[in-house]
């Protein structure tokens, strides 16, 4: 059994003491205790990212091993889960992705992430606002949506909800658990609300690739930050004004951060692949020839110091790095810190330097 000894973020607030854990939290001696007054190490929930393109050089889409490189690379900055994140393209190479996946859900790559499933980002998205995504968007089917999951555990999935037939689909697709998000889309406030009340849970990066707010139109973001009780948002401050980032996290209260990393995180400047498109990693940003951001290089670690430096106290970043990814998922036992959870930890020091990461228990060797 291993142990671990600090302040330590539990599901009953701040504890001062010791964890003892093999897979699972098997042990908590601590005392309730506000970290401020020591400068012991701060042990919080593993990160859980729900969007994940790719890393290390390494893009979902590739197919095959490429997914051991990704959670490999995300493990080292604190994820200990993530949802493995297509992108919009013919149905053939959507497929090779899944069987991917799917590999990797059987087995854990050594040192890497654990796969929960996969966020089906595209293809049933609006050809008007693809974003970053390739143009290969169409209407969704239920019996195509049924061969994907069948691939692979479909848990998210993202669509346009103004597009013919879609918020339609949305009941049929809660039933079956796959968790509907609102993204790339041209909808208006309108189309928002009905979808919500059809059983949408969230909404895809949030203000980006969306109908923005106006006073008069509200448009999706309206609908997210007046009636949305989960939406995921890129705390790169690169994607989203820190000023617009406050006002989520006032409106919406388990707003949730994501990386939406693509190859290029934790990887030098140079050109990556994205999907179908080459993409360029410089001035810490990923961008596709014509200037349109495409993704990320953000990593969990760097999120959780974004949002302290935002204002955040570390209780409440760590809930919107792990907690409410957990709740929106259904899943009990990660994203917190309790006996019987699987023992996802991250420890970091003071200055929120990261010091270790344990996924199910298991170390994960850190560079350096």
């Amino acid at each position: 059994m291993h142990t671990l000894s600090g302040n330590i973020l539990t599901v009953d607030g701040w504890q001062f003491g010791t964890l003892g854990f093999t897979d699972r939290i098997v042990t908590l001696q601590a005392d309730a205790r506000d970290p401020a007054g020591n400068a012991d190490d701060i042990v919080l929930p593993g990160f859980i990212d729900l969007h994940v393109h790719g890393g290390g050089g390494r893009d979902v889409m590739e197919g095959g091993d490429a997914l051991q490189t990704i959670t490999q690379t995300h493990a080292r900055h604190g994820t200990t889960s993530i949802l493995a994140t297509t992108m919009t393209a013919p149905r053939v190479e959507i497929e090779h992705a899944l069987r991917g996946v799917a590999l990797n859900m059987a087995e854990r790559a050594p040192n890497g992430s654990r796969v929960l499933g996969v966020h089906l980002e595209g293809p049933y998205i609006n050809p008007g606002k693809l974003g970053a995504q390739p143009n290969f968007a169409r209407d969704a089917a239920l019996a195509e949506i049924g061969q994907y999951d069948a691939l692979a555990a479909l848990k998210v999935l993202t669509l346009a909800p103004e597009v013919d037939g879609h918020t339609q689909l949305i009941p049929e697709l809660v039933a079956r658990g796959i968790r509907v998000q609102l993204g790339h889309t041209l909808g208006s406030y309108e189309n928002g609300v009905e979808a919500l009340k059809n059983g949408a849970s969230s909404f895809t990066h949030l203000f980006n690739a969306m109908t923005g707010l106006h006073h008069r139109e509200p448009g999706m973001v309206g609908a997210a930050l007046a009636h949305a009780e989960y939406a995921e948002l890129i705390p790169d401050l690169l994607h989203v004004h820190p000023g617009a980032i406050k006002a989520a996290l006032r409106a919406i209260p388990k707003l949730y951060c994501v990386t939406d990393s693509t190859a290029a995180a934790g990887m030098p400047d140079g050109e990556y692949k994205l999907g179908r498109h080459t993409v360029t990693k410089c001035m810490g940003g990923v961008r596709l020839p014509d200037g349109t951001l495409a993704g990320s290089t953000l990593t969990l670690d760097e999120a959780l110091r974004n949002l302290v430096r935002l204002g955040l106290d570390i209780d409440d970043a760590s809930r919107r790095l792990s907690t409410f990814q957990a709740d929106m998922l259904g899943l009990d036992d990660r994203g917190r810190i309790k006996l019987g959870a699987f023992a996802d930890l991250v420890v970091f020091d003071r200055n929120l330097k990261l010091k270790a990461v344990f996924v199910e228990g298991t170390a994960i060797h850190l560079p350096g």
